[in-house]
């Protein structure tokens, strides 16, 4: 998780992965270049936080404190805007 230091969202994303019990690895751009350049130009993300998760061998970045797509992704819960046909 990319972080800085005053981001509210990233204190949201901290008591997220807290309640669930995820365990994350927390890289500070403020104070880190080399993460700051990964998350930019690894992860095409320029705000915090920024969340890169490896489920099933895939990638995803996740930009933003967004619980519902986190949910998605760690617990496979769809997003309460799934539409469903008949």
């Amino acid at each position: 998780m990319f972080t800085q230091p005053g981001c509210f969202s990233c204190e949201l994303m901290r008591m997220y992965f807290e309640a669930n019990e995820i365990v994350v690895e927390e890289r500070d751009i403020s104070k880190d270049l080399a993460a700051r350049r990964e998350m930019i130009d690894d992860h095409g993300s320029t705000e915090t936080p920024t969340v890169v998760l490896i489920t099933e061998d895939v990638l995803e970045v996740v930009v933003g404190f967004d619980p519902l797509r986190l949910d998605q992704l760690l617990h496979g819960t769809p997003s309460s805007d799934s539409v469903t046909g008949n």
